[in-house]
């Protein structure tokens, strides 16, 4: 049996699931960035912006994986 997938509906336009998942991974980001800040993230990687594209892009597999 396949899994049939909600897709996102703006304005007339259907928008692929990924689409979905992408905008709550960022939310998610964005949301997390504060805490992020405040333990010292940015700190303890030498290129602070790919540590966090690489925890952007595991957030939005687990999201994928998990839903």
């Amino acid at each position: 049996m396949a899994q049939t997938f909600a897709e996102l509906v703006i304005g007339g336009v259907l928008f692929a699931p990924f689409v979905t998942y992408l905008a709550i991974a960022l939310i998610m980001i964005i949301a997390l960035r504060p805490l992020l800040h405040a333990v010292g993230f940015a700190k303890m990687f030498s290129h602070a912006a790919i540590a966090e594209m690489s925890l952007f892009v595991t957030v939005l597999g687990l999201l994928i994986l998990l839903v």
